[in-house]
């Protein structure tokens, strides 16, 4: 077939099973928005309100569905507005092909109106990225494009394609699909060290972060720490990797990190972590970290290994693979007393939010209540701040993909457009979007795309009227200081809502909760909901900088709660 560029574009996404595309047009990429018109019926595109909602767009899809997404801007302006969302991908290792335009070769490197060197810019952000300067190469370059990201640790690939690039012709020959599964080569002899290890440990502790997700090796993990009688903690990212309800399971482990999660790292004699960076927010002060146990680190990058910390023992390769072997050649084993110490933890130290807001609506209640009514069919996408701690730390994930979040990067503004992609690309289920009121300021616009698209997400506000974790530092290290995080915004949450065209409900009482959550989910369109929460309610425990993982604060003085 000879076809333009834009065509070919079009045919390689078909080719990809890529039929939803997230972008916003302009200038630089006429010619493949053309070619979107003309395939409208086989690729379905969703224009937000700004580029930086549709890479968010494009990774909550791809975190929803375990496939790639993908989102397109134009030059410029259009190109940086994505360093964002691809940059949050990078780190929370999410498949991505981001399609930018860019002036016509001959304008290239002569500061053209709307030029901009997107690949040297996004070249620290993105696992590869590539400039397509002739027609004859776009085809195979797209190809690789899904390839890199799809493969290994996944992440975001950027492919900036000239303007007349996408207007020659060239002749294009349709490949089949190429979905072979890349094999773990594991060290054998490492393997076999492993084994005998959790063969004669009598106090392993399982820590699962987001490859297990990535990997979908979620059922080898349960039959894995079932057959190894041990206790399971997650990383943010792993939100639901593992049924949380399950009796094995202690919370998150490190900063915003349980109790019994801290207490198990301290008395355990092998920490198993499997799929998981350790990052910093983790391992609170690495020095300190996991200093009276063995440690197995299990991880498909092996830059990762030793990195952050020093592991006595290390297995390259995807999670699922070497959890299955494990699961194969592991005999089963019973730790009655370990187990009974982790269940004493659990019931010495429960996971409660104190109130002392005469009855005011607690996240605890809200989020918990939200589990009740809305069980299995929700995927909850966040904000960054104290809402998105309390998320992971109140509301029972017992299925992966079901939390999406900003883990490394911490991007305020992302969880809107991310429950967008998560909604497009799970229709079947609600995805609630739950923000801060800091947080939602950054994207609310994107509220217009909701609308537009009848996308039936809920934007859940916990509505605080403070930059509330930045505060709750300045409540512990700044002597109650708080610069600049008391917003006082006069916004009207409600008639803003309704201004986009969505449905709004307010939440100011806990007599409230229970009506407005089941209206907001027997709705069927878009809605919000603005629930007021008290300024003070903090996210604890708390481990401050510094300290070790078990270091953790558990409750605030009230001199300071009511400052």
């Amino acid at each position: 077939m000879l076809l333009t560029g834009a065509q070919i574009i079009m045919e390689c996404l078909l080719e990809q099973n890529a039929t939803t595309v997230f972008g916003y047009p302009g200038g630089a990429v006429l010619n493949i928005y053309d070619a979107l018109y003309e395939y409208r019926e086989k690729i379905n595109h969703i224009e937000t309100s700004h580029e930086q909602g549709a890479a968010h767009a494009a990774d909550g899809y791809a975190r929803a569905s375990g496939k790639t997404g993908v989102c397109l801007a134009t030059s410029g302006p259009g190109a940086t507005n994505l360093v964002t969302g691809i940059a949050t991908a990078y780190m929370d290792s999410v498949p991505m092909v981001a399609i930018t335009g860019n002036v016509t070769i001959d304008l290239l490197g002569l500061d053209s109106f709307q030029e901009v060197d997107i690949t040297g810019i996004t070249m620290p952000i993105t696992k590869h990225n590539f400039i397509v300067k002739d027609v004859s190469d776009l085809a195979s370059t797209l190809r690789e494009a899904f390839r890199i990201a799809e493969s290994g640790r996944k992440g975001p690939v950027l492919v900036d394609i000239p303007k007349d690039v996408t207007a020659h012709k060239y002749e294009f020959t349709p490949l089949p699909l190429n979905q072979t599964h890349q094999a773990t080569t594991l060290d054998e002899s490492r393997f076999e060290q492993v084994l005998e290890l959790l063969s004669q440990c009598e106090r392993p502790y399982v820590y699962a972060g987001g490859g297990i997700i990535s990997a979908e090796a979620s059922n080898a993990l349960h039959e894995f720490v079932e057959l190894l009688d041990a206790p399971v903690s997650c990383s943010l990212m792993c939100q639901g990797g593992f049924d949380q309800t399950n009796e094995r399971y202690l919370g998150m482990l490190g900063m915003h990190g349980t109790v019994p999660s801290a207490m198990a790292l301290k008395e355990c004699d092998v920490l198993f972590a499997v799929g998981t960076r350790f990052s910093d927010r983790v391992i609170c002060n690495a020095d300190l970290f996991a200093r009276g146990c063995r440690v197995v680190h299990i991880d498909i990058d092996s830059a990762e290994f030793n990195k952050n910390i020093n592991a006595d023992f290390r297995l390259k390769g995807d999670a699922r693979s070497i959890l299955e072997k494990l699961v194969r050649e592991l005999k089963p084993a019973s730790h009655p007393e370990w187990m009974e110490q982790v269940k004493a933890w659990k019931q010495e130290y429960p996971l409660v939010q104190k109130s002392n807001c005469e009855g005011g609506v607690t996240p605890q209640y809200l989020l918990e209540t939200l589990a009740e009514l809305g069980g299995e069919d929700l995927i909850l996408s966040t904000e960054v701040g104290q809402h998105q701690m309390w998320t992971a730390q109140y509301f029972p994930f017992q299925k992966p993909r079901r939390m999406i979040t900003s883990g490394g990067l911490g991007t305020m503004g992302f969880g809107l457009g991310a429950a967008l992609g998560a909604q497009v690309a799970k229709p079947e289920l609600r995805v609630v979007n739950v923000a801060g009121d800091g947080s939602f300021h950054m994207n609310c616009a994107e509220l217009s795309t909701a609308a537009k698209y009848n996308i039936p997400i809920i934007e859940l506000i916990m509505n605080n009227n403070v930059l509330g974790m930045v505060r709750q530092w300045q409540k512990l290290f700044y002597d109650g200081r708080f610069s600049q995080t008391t917003l006082n915004k006069p916004t009207n949450y409600e008639l803003l809502a309704e201004a986009f065209g969505l449905k709004a409900f307010t939440i100011r009482t806990c007599h409230d909760v229970v009506p407005v959550l089941k209206k907001a989910l027997e709705y069927k369109g878009p809605c919000l909901i603005n629930c007021l929460i008290n300024s003070d309610f903090n996210v604890l425990p708390m481990v401050p900088a510094g300290s070790a993982a078990e270091e953790l604060i558990l409750e605030m003085d009230e001199k300071e709660q009511q400052q």
